[in-house]
This record gives structure tokens, sequence and C-alpha cells, in this order.
């Protein structure tokens, strides 16, 4: 592979106050420790801040950042790493730094809230994107133009790229390594970081996700307790909503305001997340968890846990046994 040339290997990344200080050591280790056993030539790195002086971390210790927005806007690589508040405005000077920075054709990239950033200068609009799963519904509601994934752990677009939270972080930056210098070279910086050169699945998997507790008082939640008290049971809307005392069409109606989608789907989810503590805590085979909680084959299991979880039951179980 072509050596890089000089700018094509400049990165930078936004330090701030307040900041978390993993994501930003996570930058650090990729992009700033020298790998000379690799024999490939490795990036510059510049910590930059909106402004100078010393940044509180979570932790209670501070860092110092030598550069500025500048040197931030002219790296080939720039990287938000999160910002203070999720949901509060992101200061002007940083969305024109951003903006400067994609105009002069370098690739932007977020790590975790760092997506929020890019959103607000406008460099995420019309495009996919993802961030931490905790805040990807108040991302995309502020930012209705951006076509929110709360599924992966990265999105890559080419010259911008939105990873999910903390550790997903890590795998974007292995892949923009992969990008740079291969597959080869990638995975050497994915031994040296001890973890996979690419992790099987999404963020999906790492979702709190319980059953949600339903009112009895008001006729979904009937019919919602109803599924729940045994989900092995074959459901139908018509059943659904003969327990709640309503027409299917207005079943439907109330049940989409109340959850924000379909009762079949809705029973499928129930049914997913109660099969993940089976799979975390017995050694049932797939077979028995998936007739346990109510899938009519294993099958339809596998198909609908890849869709929801984006992996499959087994590699959750090797994941998360206890």
């Amino acid at each position: 592979m072509l050596p890089l040339p000089d700018r094509s290997r400049t990165v930078s990344v936004l330090a701030f106050d307040g900041m978390s200080p993993f994501e930003l050591g996570c930058v650090v280790e990729v992009f700033g420790l020298p790998r000379p056993e690799l024999d490939v030539p490795w990036y510059e790195l510049a910590v930059c801040a909106e402004r100078p002086g010393p940044l509180r971390a979570v932790g209670g210790f501070t860092i110092e950042a030598a550069h500025g927005l500048d040197v931030f806007a002219g790296a080939r690589t720039v990287i938000v790493p999160g910002v203070p508040d999720v949901r509060a405005e992101v200061s002007p000077a940083l969305t024109a730094a951003l903006r400067r920075a994609h105009d002069g054709g370098a690739r932007v990239v977020s790590i975790c809230s760092g997506a929020f950033a890019l959103a607000a200068a406008g460099l995420l609009d019309g495009r996919a994107a993802t961030t931490h799963w905790r805040y990807a519904a108040l991302l995309q509601r502020r930012f209705p133009e951006v076509r929110v994934d709360p599924g992966v752990l990265y999105v890559d677009e080419g010259d911008v790229l939105t990873s999910a939270g903390s550790a997903a972080g890590l795998d974007l930056l292995v892949h923009l390594v992969r990008r740079d210098h291969g597959p080869s070279v990638a995975n050497a910086v994915a031994r040296r970081l001890v973890v996979p050169p690419h992790r099987e699945g999404g963020q999906a998997q790492f979702v709190e996700a319980p059953v949600a507790a339903v009112d009895d008082d008001d006729p979904v939640g009937r019919a919602m307790d109803w599924v729940l008290a045994d989900l092995t049971r074959p459901v139908t809307v018509a059943a659904l909503a003969r327990v709640a005392g309503m027409s299917e069409r207005g079943f439907i109606r109330h049940f989409g305001r109340r959850t924000g989608t379909s009762p079949l789907r809705w029973v499928i989810a129930q049914r997913i997340a109660a099969s993940l503590p089976l799979l975390e805590t017995t050694a049932a085979p797939i077979e028995e968890i998936a007739a346990a909680v109510g899938f009519e084959s294993p099958v339809t299991f596998r198909h609908h846990f890849g869709r929801s979880m984006r992996t499959s039951p087994s590699a959750y179980r090797k994941a998360f046994r206890r």
C-alpha cells in the first residue's frame, strides 16, 4: 500500500470541559501512540479545544489541549468524541469549524454524543447516523433530517462517520485504520488493543430492555397484560381486540398511539426480551428457548432475533452468558 500523504495522516480530536476521558483516550490510543512495528506511516494526532486553558475531565483531573479550532479544522480526519450536553445548543464556533473541515475535504467523525455536534453543523442532514442508544430518540427529535439508526455500532457514510457509545468508538476507529491501511494493519492494531477487529451484531444487544409495566385500567393495558401473562399462547390482533373490548381498527389505532408500534411487532419484541435472560443464565437449547417464549419454530426465533438484536441467539449467549 502506498504511503499516505502528510495531510492524510493528520487527525484532530476535540477536548472540552467536563468530558469523559474514555472516548478521548480511545482516539489517543489508536492514532496518537507510535506503532513503528507496523512499518507504515502512522498518524499525527492533535488534541484541540475551543479555547485555551485547563479542561476538567470526569474523574477529577484536568487536561490541557495544545491546539485550537484552526488546527482542529485543518486535519484530514476530524473527531468529536462527545458534547457537554446533548440538550444544549452546540457552540457556533464548533459548528463553523466542522463545516470548514468538511468543506476542505476532511472526513468528519463522531463518537457517542458527538453526533449532536455533527448534526448541528448540518453534516448529517439526509444521511444515516448513529449515537449511543440512550440518545438516539433525542437525536432524531432534535434533528429530524437525520436518519438515525440506533441499532448499529457505527455508520460509514464515506466522508462522515458516526459511532454508538463508548466502546463502539473503538470499532469505528479500527475501521478507519482498516480503510487507510488495509485489514492486516487494522487486525494488528486490534490485537494490541485486545479487541476483536470486527464485532458481530449491533448495539441493540446492549440496550436495557425490561418488559414494560402496563396499566390495568385501560383497554390497551389489559391486552398487553394478557399477552405477558403467557407469551406462548397464539396471539392475533382479533384476540387482542377482544381482550381490550374494542374493534380491531380502534385497537390498532390506540395501540399505535400508546407504543409507537404495531401490536404484533410489540408481541415479537416482548418474546425476544423474555428470551434474553434464558440465553444469559441457562444452557437450554435454542429450540427450547424459542418455544418457551412463544415462537413457532427456532427458525422464526432466529429470524426475529437477528432483525431486532443485529446478532444471533448463539452469539448473544456467547457474549453475555453469566
